[in-house]
């Protein structure tokens, strides 16, 4: 009998026991080690709060808070990167050609000379490219047309050019001559020595020599092809103006030539590449009193 309930009661006795057992473990675990994780230990165990993996840090999943959380782009990616072209240098363009400046005023004619000057330079329309009237305020009045006293020993028709002056003698016998205004070469493209005059053209195609192109290569833009070769034919815009004479030495062309321009404000100054610049009025003049084969003596001005 006593065996029996034994039996009996040591399964409820082991019940009990577990059960106490279980009670003293959580109360103590609640008492000494409680973690706001679990919901049983929160004062507010049905409010969730935000995950934070570390405690220094305000933004979950955020390592370090001063950086904005890491996005890929495509164009971050050099796989992704779009192909630069490659750099090409630019192509400098030459420059235009510009005319020489114009001066300032200059001394003023009395009313005598400014009446004759103004027939002299006037326009010129029967020629085969219209001349203008020379401004008469743009030339030194010393540089104008006039007739001189020039003693030299050379005969009648011979043309003597003082580079260092900028002045052009044609000689007339008697101790006279007809002065006129030039424009000389550059220092560096000076020329001195005796020459003829072999060949006289009027409104001349412009042939300019390889040298002054290497030096002036945005003259190709306004050379064409020619009879003779590359060149600017004659006119209004042509640097050899309305008449041209060539001069030559020993049976030789020089390429230096007495020409007009369109520039005649540069006469008196050191401006072309070597050869003489007459006023487009005075070269007409000129080339009408001079014969093929005139001698020309040229001065150079370092002499």
């Amino acid at each position: 009998m006593l065996r029996y309930r034994w039996q009996i009661l040591l399964p409820h006795a082991l019940v009990v026991c577990v059960t106490i057992t279980i009670g003293l473990i959580a109360d103590n675990a609640s008492a000494q080690y409680c973690d706001e994780r679990f919901y049983s230990c929160r004062a507010e165990p049905y409010q969730r709060l935000p995950y934070q993996r570390y405690p220094d840090q305000t933004y979950p999943y955020q390592r370090f808070p001063q950086q904005e959380p890491y996005q890929r782009y495509p164009q971050q990616d050099w796989r992704y990167a779009p192909v630069q072209p490659r750099a090409v240098a630019p192509q400098i363009q030459p420059a235009p050609y510009r005319a020489a400046p114009r001066p300032g005023p200059v001394a003023p004619l009395d009313a005598t000379k400014r009446v004759e000057y103004a027939a002299l330079y006037a326009s010129i329309a029967d020629e085969q490219f219209p001349v203008p009237a020379v401004r008469l305020s743009d030339i030194d009045p010393e540089y104008l047309r006039k007739s001189v006293n020039y003693p030299t020993n050379e005969p009648a028709g011979t043309i003597v050019i003082d580079a260092q002056n900028h002045f052009l003698y044609f000689v007339q016998g008697g101790g006279r001559a007809i002065r006129y205004g030039v424009g000389v070469g550059r220092q560096g493209f000076g020329w001195s020595g005796v020459a003829t005059v072999n060949d006289m053209q009027e409104w001349p195609d412009w042939y300019p020599p390889k040298e002054m192109i290497a030096r002036q290569p945005e003259l190709r833009r306004q050379l064409t092809q020619l009879q003779s070769g590359i060149g600017m034919p004659g006119g209004s815009r042509n640097p050899l103006g309305a008449r041209a004479m060539y001069l030559w030495q020993d049976n030789k062309d020089t390429l230096y030539r007495i020409h007009g321009t369109f520039e005649p404000w540069t006469i008196g100054k050191s401006v072309s590449s070597g050869c003489i610049r007459m006023i487009n009025q005075d070269v007409i003049d000129l080339y009408e009193r001079t014969a093929p084969g005139a001698k020309v003596v040229v001065v150079s001005s370092r002499s």
